[in-house]
């Protein structure tokens, strides 16, 4: 079963940068390379929302409340992908998770990312 390890999460400033990564170690690469693959996140009291997709020849798709100020990317090789968030907001605060845009793999632990006003 495979179950992504996502890291880079912290405490952060409103305007400020974070970039938060994942690899699913578990994952036989060919199998990872065929997949779209997602960020989700989940604020208190919220359910999970997709936020990014990113296929396998890296087109990308955004949430209105983080289009152009996230970028998601991915690295076929190390099975990783991760997200570049820019211009952070305190209503970005939440758990962040990566997966298939289907939510097909285990869900990790998350990386807890925090913007302070």
């Amino acid at each position: 079963q495979v179950q992504p390890v996502e890291s880079g999460g912290g405490l952060v400033q409103a305007g400020g940068s974070l970039r938060v990564s994942c690899k699913a170690s578990r994952a036989i690469t060919s199998v990872f390379n065929s997949k779209i693959m997602a960020w989700y996140r989940q604020a208190p009291g919220k359910q999970r929302e997709l936020i990014a997709t990113i296929t396998r020849l890296s087109s990308t798709t955004y949430a209105d409340s983080v289009k152009g100020r996230f970028t998601i990317s991915r690295d076929n090789a190390n099975k990783k992908i991760h997200l570049q968030m820019n211009s952070l907001k305190p209503e970005d605060t939440a758990v962040y998770y990566c997966n298939t845009d289907t939510g097909e793999f285990s869900w990790g632990q998350g990386t807890q990312v925090t913007v302070s006003s």
